[in-house]
């Protein structure tokens, strides 16, 4: 990013501002019909296993609530639909029977799009069952704090052409999230992004739920991997570029998963998770290449979906964010 000299004026907002109308506003980013599989990929589409697991993860919801005769599954930040669509498909058939699956999502419903799915702009209330959110809370757009050279952290200020200038000290609420979960030193040019509005949309969002589980699923960190300089990025068209709120590029920043924790939650790497729902990148073994070669083609290239899921330095590397609410930790 550049600086930005002279006086505050109407064009310079706090990245919050910036990125909510770069995202959510009239032209913003997640209007486009592309979605967000156009510019990245996500768990989702990396492999239909990934679906499959949270099929499995709602059926052991399911069994922890005693197959109650209805079941709730929420896609928080659903894009297109496409986790909603495939636990739907990899559900048993009497659990999904019973399930009533919703997408929420600000975009327009897409067209095909299974009429098992109730696409909403807002989370339901009352759900009992499983309100998963994959890749949400990373697009909650957050304040940036960056210390001056007195050693004062201060909001930093951006224009659409992402240009950014240092503003008013952070103070309030947003200084004192600072201090518990991301304490910033004297020395210039530190930065963090001040995640309470995801602290309270996370909060919101476990507080649709009568009983079930909610699960947070995104690249994260905590308290002791703070990274010194933020994580503040863009992406467009598959690659990684600078942060601009202009509409033209997804604008995200990792979580601190930790702050978003409620009591009873619990935090873990997704290949731990993946794993504990029986997805594994193991190999199948030699002798079925001879006694079915078809067979272990497929399960050759299923444990290479499932490597890619679980791989430390990539889709692994996601942190969960396990909330059970009036249940036992399914997971």
């Amino acid at each position: 990013m550049t600086r930005g000299e002279g006086h505050q004026g109407p064009a310079w907002r706090g990245w919050r501002a910036a990125a909510r109308e770069a995202l959510y506003g009239p032209r913003g980013f997640y209007r486009r019909a592309e979605g967000p599989a156009g510019h990245f990929r996500t768990s989702v589409h990396a492999s239909p296993l990934f679906a499959a697991a949270v099929a499995g993860l709602l059926c052991r919801v399911d069994e922890a609530l005693g197959r109650p005769a209805t079941l709730d599954f929420v896609d928080m930040a659903a894009g297109r639909g496409e986790l909603a669509g495939g636990v739907l498909a990899a559900l048993p058939a009497d659990v999904a029977a019973r399930t009533r699956a919703y997408a929420v999502e600000v975009a327009e419903r897409p067209e095909g799009l299974d009429h098992r799915i109730e696409w909403l702009a807002e989370p339901p209330q009352g759900v009992t069952g499983l309100l998963f959110a994959n890749e949400w809370l990373d697009n909650v757009p957050v304040e940036v704090a960056e210390v001056d050279a007195a050693g004062v952290a201060r909001r930093v200020l951006v224009r659409e052409d992402g240009t950014e200038r240092l503003g008013e000290p952070v103070d309030g609420a947003q200084a004192r999230w600072l201090a518990r979960w991301w304490p910033l030193s004297g020395e210039a040019g530190l930065r963090a992004e001040i995640g309470l509005p995801r602290d309270e949309a996370w909060a919101s969002a476990v507080a649709t739920l009568d009983r079930g589980l909610a699960v947070a699923v995104d690249y994260a960190h905590t308290a002791d991997t703070r990274p010194p300089f933020g994580t503040l990025t863009g992406f467009r068209e598959g690659r990684e570029t600078a942060a601009v709120p202009d509409g033209s590029c997804d604008i995200t920043a990792h979580v601190a998963l930790d702050a978003c924790a409620l009591p009873g939650g619990r935090l873990l790497p997704q290949r731990e998770a993946l794993r504990a729902l029986g997805v594994s990148g193991a190999r199948p073994p030699l002798t079925l290449a001879s006694t079915d070669p078809a067979a272990y083609v497929r399960a050759l290239a299923s444990a290479g979906e499932a490597a890619e899921l679980t791989a430390a330095g990539g889709l692994g590397d996601f942190g969960w964010l396990v909330q059970p609410a009036g249940i036992g930790d399914p997971l």
